[in-house]
């Protein structure tokens, strides 16, 4: 049997890919923002910042609740067919929904 090919990051090609015009240095408005617990956040991978960072393929695009602040990450909790999971991701991966 061979060995498994690959990492959490395969075939993320297109999922990792920024905008054309937001290429260049990060947004320091979603680096440094500030959430409260209770909000909904939706989980967009900043690809030219990899601490703090989820699992890319599964999670991407889904719905979470900020549960605390734990140190400069948050930790965020969801429903991923039918079984509670938490993450711990940085808030530079974080959209806030309105």
């Amino acid at each position: 049997m061979g060995a498994r090919l690959g990492g959490s990051r395969r075939k993320t090609r297109h999922i990792m890919l920024k905008d054309r015009r937001k290429k260049g240095k990060l947004s320091l408005r979603a680096f440094f923002q500030e959430l409260t617990p209770g909000q909904k956040v939706s989980l967009k991978a900043e690809s030219s910042y990899h601490k703090g960072l989820y699992c890319v393929r599964r999670f991407h695009g889904k719905v979470c609740v900020v549960d605390k602040k734990v140190g400069t990450c948050y930790k965020l909790s969801l429903n991923d067919h039918g079984k509670r999971k938490t993450l711990i991701v940085h808030p530079v991966h974080l959209k806030l929904l309105k």
